[in-house]
């Protein structure tokens, strides 16, 4: 199974040593910059990628368990400039992204 899968504005991660899957989405402008890490499932995992449009991607990934949120635009924030919901599980994502680079 491949352990990546990446669209526009999405990235998705598969950490084979424990089993678990992650998703991020981020968007950059001129006006800043916003993120949200995601826990998903390995059924949302296997979809991504399958629609046409990044939208039904960024849609199919929002429906899981948000774990970080970053928002930092020159419009204000929407709340809290950063917001991490689950710490363990973006420890293990930020881990798992390590891994897919090395």
């Amino acid at each position: 199974m491949k352990t990546k899968k990446q669209g526009s504005n999405w990235t998705a991660y598969y950490d084979k040593d424990n089993g678990r899957y992650f998703a991020e989405i981020m968007y950059t402008s001129r006006e800043g910059r916003e993120q949200y890490n995601y826990e998903i499932t390995s059924k949302i995992y296997e979809r991504l990628g399958s629609f046409g449009d990044d939208i039904e991607n960024e849609r199919l990934i929002k429906t899981a368990k948000m774990t970080y949120s970053f928002e930092n635009t020159m419009y204000g924030t929407l709340g809290p400039e950063r917001l991490v919901w689950d710490k363990e599980a973006d420890n293990a994502m930020n881990e798992c992204i390590k891994k897919n680079k090395d």
